[in-house]
C-alpha cells in the first residue's frame, strides 16, 4: 500500500534532514567566538552551576542529561530533531511548500536552529520552555484558564532569565492599552509599552542607583568590544548614565534589535549582517501587520493578540538588554516556537476553535 506525503510535509521533512546536515557540520565551521557560552556550560571553570539563573542552570541541565559528555555532533543529532519534531507537532502549514516571504523567513529560521542547537546552549532550554504556550493555546481549557496560565508560566520562567518576569507586565499592560481608541493603534501600543519600559528602568534606577541596561546591556558590551567578541553591538550615541540618556538608549535599543535599520547601513559590506538585518526586518514588518489585524479583530484572534503580545513585549524586552544584533537573533530563535505560531495562526485556527 503507498503512502502518500504530502507537498507540505515533504518540503518540512526534506528542511529537517538539509538543516540536520548544517547542525552536524556546524562545530566545525563556525569560529571559536560562537562558542564563548558553550564553553561555560560544557566546563564550569567559574562553579557556577546552580538552578537560578540562565548559566548555572543550563550548566545543571547539560550535567544532568549527560549531554555535555558528548561530541558536539551527537548533541546537534539529538537537539535538533527535538526542536523540531516540537514545531511538527504544532503543525505544519498547508501552503508551506509554497515559496512566499513568511515561508522563506521560516526555511531561514529551522537554519539558525540547526546552527545554534549544535552544541550545549542557552536557546534549547529556551525553545523547550517557550514551546509550550502554543500547545497551552491549542489544548481544550478554558480561554481565560489558558491566558492566565501561560503568563504565570512565563513569570515562572524567570528562575532562568529574569527579565521574562517583564514580559507578563509588558503584555498586559498593552492589552489594557488596546482599549484606548488611538489613530493608529498598533505603533501607539508598541509606544507605550516601551514607555512602560522606560518607567521601570528609571524606577529602578531611582531605589537602586543604577539604571537596567547598565547593569546588563552597558557593561556586556564594554567588556566584550574590548575582547573583539562582537561586531554588531548596540551601543547608544548618548551616555545612559542620565536618565534621559537611559530612555534615548531603550528606545535605541528596542530599534536597533526590531528594526535594525542603521546596523545596515554600518555594516553595508557585511553580507552575514546583512541577512541577519533583512530576516528581522521582514519578520518585525510581518509580524507588525499581523498584530494590527488582532487588534481590530480580538475575540476572533484572542490568542493570536496574546501570542502576539508576548512576543512584542519580548522585543521591548530586548530594548533594554540585548547587547548586540547576534544575540538578539539567537534569543528570537530560543522564541521560535512562538513566531512560528503566530506566522502561521490561520492554519492553527481549527483546532482552536474547537476549544473555545
Amino acid at each position: 500500500m503507498r503512502t502518500l506525503v504530502k507537498k507540505n510535509k515533504a518540503v518540512f521533512i526534506g528542511l529537517f534532514f538539509c538543516n540536520l546536515l548544517v547542525a552536524f557540520l556546524t562545530p566545525y565551521i563556525l569560529p571559536e567566538r560562537y562558542f564563548n557560552d558553550t564553553v561555560i556550560i560544557v566546563f564550569d571553570k567559574g562553579r557556577e552551576i546552580g538552578w537560578f539563573g540562565s548559566y548555572p542552570f543550563a550548566i545543571m541541565f547539560y550535567k544532568l542529561t549527560g549531554l555535555r559528555h558528548l561530541s558536539f555532533f551527537l548533541i546537534a543529532l539529538i537537539q535538533f530533531p527535538i526542536v523540531t519534531y516540537i514545531l511538527y507537532k504544532i503543525g505544519v502549514p498547508h501552503n508551506f511548500h509554497k515559496l512566499n516571504v513568511k515561508n522563506i523567513l521560516v526555511y531561514i529560521g529551522l537554519l539558525l536552529l540547526g546552527i545554534y542547537m549544535s552544541m550545549p546552549t542557552k536557546e534549547f532550554i529556551t525553545f523547550l520552555m517557550f514551546c509550550t504556550i502554543p500547545f497551552i493555546f491549542q489544548s481544550n481549557k478554558k480561554p481565560v484558564f489558558k491566558i492566565a496560565f501561560s503568563l504565570i508560566l512565563i513569570a515562572c520562567f524567570s528562575f532562568f532569565r529574569p527579565y521574562y518576569l517583564l514580559m507578563p507586565i509588558f503584555a498586559i499592560g498593552m492589552y489594557l492599552l488596546s482599549f484606548i481608541k488611538f489613530e493608529n493603534k498598533t505603533i501607539s501600543i508598541i509606544f507605550y509599552g516601551i514607555l512602560i519600559a522606560i518607567f521601570l528602568s528609571l524606577s529602578h534606577g531611582a531605589i537602586r542607583g543604577e539604571y537596567i541596561s547598565k547593569q546588563t546591556r552597558e557593561n556586556y558590551v564594554v567588556e566584550n568590544i574590548n575582547k573583539k567578541n562582537i561586531n554588531t553591538a548596540v551601543v547608544s550615541p548618548i551616555s545612559q548614565d542620565t536618565w534621559y540618556g537611559e530612555a534615548f538608549g531603550i528606545v535605541y535599543g528596542f530599534m536597533a534589535v526590531n528594526v535594525p535599520v542603521i546596523e545596515a547601513i554600518k555594516h553595508i559590506l557585511s553580507p552575514q549582517v546583512l541577512v541577519f538585518v533583512l530576516w528581522q526586518l521582514l519578520l518585525f514588518y510581518i509580524l507588525f501587520v499581523r498584530f494590527s489585524r488582532c487588534l481590530k479583530n480580538r475575540k476572533q484572534y484572542q490568542f493570536e493578540l496574546w501570542t502576539l503580545l508576548i512576543l512584542f513585549a519580548f522585543f521591548i524586552v530586548q530594548g533594554i538588554f540585548e547587547p548586540d544584533l547576534g544575540t538578539s537573533i539567537r534569543h528570537k530563535i530560543g522564541l521560535f516556537p512562538l513566531i512560528y505560531f503566530a506566522l502561521y495562526y490561520e492554519d492553527f485556527r481549527k483546532d482552536i476553535r474547537q476549544s473555545i
